[in-house]
């Protein structure tokens, strides 16, 4: 039976040699649970407990709970040992072992876990902070830069709609709106931007009502640009009826662009001002700072957001002409020609995109013409070709010319 006795019991618990790291300060709990062999000649199953290979004195700082359950069959032992350490000092630390009846034994190694490193975190979070920092930054600098990039290679091409002009600009007769037009406004989108601006310093809506001038320009326009100074303000409409003006105005153009003037009105803020403060989302609503031209230079914001609430402009080249207008009111097939005509020839259909002519009839260009043509100051013999050399003409660049004209003799006048 000694033999039967001697055999190593069954851990349950632990499994293994296990390392644990417990705070200082918590109570740290060790379970040690195995089946012992029972018989009438095995002794009683006892558990020992041993820090660092000493045996445990039984101190404050321990606690043992200890309980054990007999087999249906009286043939084992269920024993369990739990020993609670409350760990106060790094003393308390070390390898225990648990050993039932001197045969078998686990041990759980306790060591002291130092404080919790947050550098690792500390990192990340000022990297994901410096990266936002950054992110906004670039918004704040370069949001404008990235949008017009944008308009200008992904914007829609506003061409063949039959507009002749890409802005209609209502301002007031005050001598401060004419300056701000005509010497800054105009020059900055006409010269340097290539916008073609159709200007109107009448009032814009008599009676809060269009007229049918103004039907018919906003009609031939891409965007109404209203020039909103305190001159503007003054008329009756923007005193009494700006609500219902602006109702109209929506309904007959594409998000109006407004430009107030920064400082001018001293008094309380304008009604139609802040109107327009609530309705930020139907109109584009611009600000200059008048006194600051010198500032106010073409890449400032001003100009940059101004430029967004227009068409996108189309990069063309300077011999056909401009794709947004020359289809609309340039039929001079002159000005859409590639290239040079050969002599004595005529101009190709396929090159003249209006083949009925401005005034409705076919005729021959360049061929030989039906009637002597007259023009003062040029005689052409009999038999002889023509003096004025017209061989070039179809290489010429007249993309400049905004309107019609034609060569006529006093005789017909």
């Amino acid at each position: 039976m000694a033999g039967v006795c001697d055999r190593a019991p069954d851990f349950l618990s632990p499994s293994g040699n296990q390392v644990l790291g417990p705070a200082l300060g918590s109570v740290a709990s060790l379970n040690c649970t195995a089946w012992v062999v029972s018989g009438p000649h095995c002794p009683l199953p006892s558990v020992q407990w041993l820090k660092d290979g000493l045996p445990l004195n039984n101190g404050s700082h321990y606690d043992l709970h200890e309980a054990s359950w007999v087999k249906a069959n009286l043939s084992e032992v269920l024993v369990s040992s739990v020993l609670g350490i409350n760990l106060t000092s790094a003393e308390d630390y070390g390898a225990f072992t648990c050993s039932v009846q001197n045969i078998s034994s686990f041990s759980f190694t306790l060591w002291r876990a130092g404080p919790v490193s947050h550098l690792a975190a500390v990192l990340a979070s000022l990297l994901v902070l410096l990266v936002l920092l950054l992110a906004a930054l670039f918004y704040v600098k370069c949001r404008l830069n990235v949008l017009l990039w944008y308009q200008d290679t992904y914007g829609e091409v506003e061409v063949n709609d039959g507009k002749l002009y890409d802005a209609y600009v209502s301002y007031s007769d005050s001598p401060e709106d004419r300056k701000f037009v005509n010497f800054i406004l105009k020059p900055q989108l006409e010269r340097r931007r290539g916008y073609k601006l159709f200007l109107d310093d009448r009032d814009l809506l008599p009676r809060a009502e269009p007229s049918a001038d103004l039907l018919v320009n906003l009609s031939r326009c891409r965007r109404l640009i209203v020039v909103l100074s305190d001159a503007f303000l003054g008329r009756a409409w923007c005193s009494h009826s700006f609500r219902e003006g602006l109702c109209r105005l929506l309904e007959l153009t594409r998000r109006p662009i407004f430009i107030t003037f920064e400082g001018q009105r001293r008094e309380p803020a304008h009604p139609a001002l802040h109107l327009l403060r609530q309705h930020r989302h139907l109109v584009t609503l611009l600000r200059w700072k008048p006194g600051s031209v010198v500032r106010r230079t073409p890449s400032s914001d001003f100009w940059k957001e101004l430029q967004l609430a227009l068409p996108r402009k189309v990069q063309y080249r300077a011999m056909e002409g401009d794709p947004q207008t020359r289809l609309q009111d340039d039929k001079d097939p002159m000005l859409v020609v590639r290239g040079r005509l050969p002599e004595g020839g005529t101009l190709d259909p396929e090159l003249d995109p209006d083949p009925e002519g401005d005034l409705g009839v076919r005729r021959p260009v360049f061929g030989k013409p039906s009637a002597p043509p007259c023009a003062s100051g040029v005689s052409l013999g009999e038999g002889r070709g023509s003096e004025v050399d017209v061989s070039d003409l179809g290489s010429r660049n007249y993309s400049a010319r905004t309107d019609f004209y034609c060569l006529v003799s006093k005789d017909d006048m």
